[in-house]
């Protein structure tokens, strides 16, 4: 049996049985000039023995052609947790489950298979897809507005709903043919006026009456911290509105509320990027409303159907004048007259007690003040009530008093 200190030691050749019992982890090899020159493997710890079945796992004694005696590593089998797929680096520390994982070009959680998120060519169409999901609800998920909260009895002012009814009309007739190549029907409708005179409710009652299901945007979607993302929400919103034309057969359009607030030039304004990215999206859907892409690749194949496009606003001057120019966008000034005043105020206050000709009087009283005056005004007209209600049923005391325990409101207010 060979010492523990073999550094220098010359020792003979051991059989090949004898190396099968050394562990790889103890062997090391020496040199001796009895050993003829040859590496020879000898153990470390000699009173440390191993099976030969697992050292012959380990370790196969060999010579090479130069008469060498080398100890060569078996192949192992390996664990998946380390072991590496063909093709990674030498030098890749992650085991094999990583590497696959951020190796698959698809997504692997529950929601796979016949879906147009994924790569699965069998069920994806030609243009824009297939989707089969039905069960997690997103086919009928819509964005668009019902106005099932509007009850009760609305003024609509005729010449609005003479204007706006009238340009959806037009759009959706030039849809089905009904007019010639060399007529030039405006997409878009601009209702622009002061302030507080009720467009955007207006417009709202007009798309119940019609039974439309508009799909509504504000001024606060037209920027974004990245730089393209408004342009595209348009267009994917436009696709939506035609394709719920085209497949539930209901009347849909556009709308943008105060579009002025962000598109319009200001002084003292900065104009970005998205600003540009808007203008140039919404003429370009004026130009050709039926070939709407979304992404960057543009589909000539892709045709969706024309819904006509309402905007509003108090200063449509301050737009990109090739965007309202006559031909991409038809104008419609709002300013209710006293008849129109009267007939809205009235269905605001009848229900108080009050006369269409008690309106004429209150017109009179405050003059040249819009209709959110007058909501206000009515609104103001509960505070004495509510007043009387916390000063003598929760607090019984004034509520300007020192000692008036307000906290006795907060315990009503909350309590079931």
């Amino acid at each position: 049996m060979l010492s523990s200190t073999c550094a220098g030691y010359v020792a003979p050749v051991q059989p090949r049985s004898r190396l099968h019992h050394i562990s790889l982890s103890q062997a090391r090899t020496v040199t001796g000039p009895a050993a003829g020159g040859r590496r020879v493997t000898c153990s470390s710890t000699p009173d440390q023995k191993t099976s030969s079945a697992a050292a012959e796992d380990d370790s196969v004694a060999e010579t090479d052609k130069g008469g060498k005696a080398r100890v060569k590593l078996k192949k192992q089998a390996q664990s998946s947790w380390t072991a590496k797929h063909a093709g990674a680096d030498a030098d890749t520390q992650s085991d094999f489950l990583s590497n696959l994982g951020e190796g698959q070009d698809y997504n692997i959680n529950v929601d796979h298979g016949q879906n147009i998120s994924q790569i699965d060519s069998l069920f994806v169409g030609d243009i824009l897809g297939k989707k089969s999901d039905i069960a997690d609800g997103s086919l009928r998920d819509w964005d668009f507005r019902k106005f099932n909260n509007l009850v009760g009895d609305y003024w609509i002012a005729p010449t609005f709903l003479d204007n706006m009814g009238l340009h959806i009309v037009k759009n959706y007739m030039v849809e089905k043919g009904c007019f010639d190549t060399q007529t030039r029907v405006p997409l878009i409708l601009g209702i622009w006026g002061p302030k507080g005179q009720g467009k955007s409710f207006q417009c709202e009652l007009v798309f119940k009456k019609m039974g439309i299901e508009p799909i509504i945007m504000s001024a606060g979607e037209l920027e974004h911290e990245w730089a393209g993302t408004p342009g595209r929400l348009i267009r994917e919103r436009y696709r939506k509105a035609a394709e719920v034309s085209r497949v539930r057969g209901k009347m849909s359009c556009l709308l943008i509320n105060d579009i002025d607030a962000g598109l319009g030039h200001f002084a003292n304004t900065q104009t970005t990027v998205n600003n540009q990215i808007v203008v140039g999206t919404l003429m370009n859907i004026c130009d050709d409303p039926n070939h709407v892409s979304v992404y960057q690749e543009w589909r000539e194949g892709d045709v969706i159907q024309r819904v006509p496009i309402i905007v509003t606003g108090n200063d449509l001057s301050q737009i990109f004048a090739p965007l309202v120019r006559d031909g991409r966008m038809s104008k419609f000034y709002w300013k209710p007259g006293r008849h129109d005043l009267s007939c809205i105020l009235h269905q605001m206050y009848k229900d108080d007690g009050l006369t269409f000709d008690d309106m004429g009087i209150l017109l009179d009283l405050f003059p040249n003040q819009p209709l959110d005056f007058f909501g206000a005004l009515r609104s103001a007209v509960y505070d004495d009530q509510i007043r009387d209600w916390i000063q003598n049923d929760v607090v019984k005391n004034k509520i300007t008093d020192e000692d008036a325990n307000l906290t006795a409101v907060s315990r009503r207010l909350v309590s079931k």
